[in-house]
């Protein structure tokens, strides 16, 4: 027999979204031991999120999460808000025996990231961290090549994260860009999924050294305003500027435990590039390539190939037998983005039925955060530095 379990989303807008599509189909595809129950959605305007509420298909919403974390009939916390507020919520639910899945980055510093796990572990709660890209078939796929030896002996990676959404300097101060919320700019924003994918991938990073640069200084602030017609909360932009402390682009060199050595590029300054998440691995036997945009591929090149027919060859991951894709469709019928958090929670429900931690969970997220870290510090040392973990 089937078992519910009660699910609390904080935060309903874009990642909002894309976890209550995850919520909704995953018991359409995956046949788990336990189905998501979509109880309640949290938002701070009540207008707007009685519109979530209705268009996602959740039963309740309140404008309190505090409310959220003390309800004994809710089981597992989604937290989809803001870095800034991550850490106070994941802490509250942990209290309460709550399962904390968050999204990334963990928080907006280290130091939150830290006491975050602290209290997952210090109060024994299941818990699991949104990076989301590892659970593409494509990307399963890498994984197995990589394990079954069919590249080598890794010896290159590098990666870039590429957008240009804030291109025109009128593009106005928007949290993302306003360091007391999201602790960094396109470093933690966009580095941080590379850097995931790549100790998934790869393994863990031992020392880096970057630099990054802010292009547009100041830009216009958002005014929140009242709409009377619609009751719903309006932002414009006001004449006056603010400053942008995070960064706009930053790019790091980095060395492996395994004697790698890896490139790396996030911005938000390439004209053209939406949603450029692109990486490539080499190694002694073989090398393998993924784009974000043409997220059911996978490039492969092996040095065993003979001679005469060695080359990329292009692999679309859609087949039964890659990770995944035997739930979705026939063979060839390709997924989307929304569909890795669908993915995702699948196999959250799964760790849950079998009393297991799920991954990635809140050790991948401080992990990833103290590369993070490593690297802000050799930016402003201007040197290499040597990534330390606690963990």
């Amino acid at each position: 027999m089937k078992k519910n379990i009660n699910v609390a989303l904080i935060g309903y807008k874009f990642m909002g979204k894309a976890h209550s599509h995850a919520y909704r189909d995953v018991s359409l595809f995956f046949d788990t031991e336990i189905t998501p129950v979509m109880k309640v959605i949290c938002g701070r305007h009540d207008i707007p999120l009685s519109i979530a509420q209705e268009k996602f298909g959740w039963q309740e919403r309140t404008t309190d999460w505090k409310k959220i974390v003390k309800r004994d009939d809710i089981d597992l916390v989604d937290i989809t808000t803001p870095p800034d507020e991550h850490k106070n919520i994941a802490i509250e639910s942990a209290k309460t025996g709550k399962f904390v899945f968050c999204e990334k980055p963990l928080s907006k510093t280290l130091k939150e990231a830290y006491e975050m796990l602290e209290a997952v572990e210090k109060y024994n709660v299941k818990h699991a961290i949104c990076f989301n890209y590892r659970k593409l078939p494509a990307v399963g796929l890498a994984k197995k090549l990589i394990e079954e030896g069919k590249i080598g002996k890794i010896y290159h990676v590098r990666a870039v994260y590429l957008q240009d959404w804030i291109l025109d300097p009128e593009f106005p101060l928007v949290w993302r860009l306003q360091k007391k919320i999201a602790g960094s700019g396109a470093h933690g924003d966009l580095n941080a999924h590379l850097i995931d994918m790549t100790r998934y991938l790869v393994g863990e990073f031992s020392e880096v050294i970057g630099l990054s640069e802010t292009f547009i200084k100041e830009r216009p602030k958002l005014i929140e305003k009242d709409d009377l017609n619609t009751g719903l909360v309006v932002t414009e932009k006001s004449e006056e500027k603010g400053k942008v402390d995070v960064d706009d682009a930053t790019i790091f060199l980095a060395r492996f435990a395994n004697g790698a050595i890896g490139s790396f590029e996030a911005t938000r300054f390439a004209p053209g590039r939406k949603n450029g998440q692109r990486w490539e691995i080499n190694g002694s036997k073989g090398s393998i390539v993924f784009n974000l945009e043409r997220l059911n591929e996978l490039e492969y090149y092996s040095v065993d190939d003979p001679a005469c027919v060695q080359g990329f060859r292009t692999i679309i991951a859609t087949d039964g037998s890659h990770p995944y894709a035997a739930n979705w469709w026939p063979a060839g019928h390709i997924i989307g983005y929304g569909d890795s958090f669908v993915n995702m929670v699948a196999d959250i429900l799964q760790a849950i039925a079998q009393n297991k931690m799920p991954t990635p969970n809140f050790v991948d997220g401080v992990k990833c955060q103290e590369v993070l870290q490593a690297v802000e510090d050799s930016i402003k040392q201007k040197k290499w530095v040597k990534v330390k973990s606690r963990v």
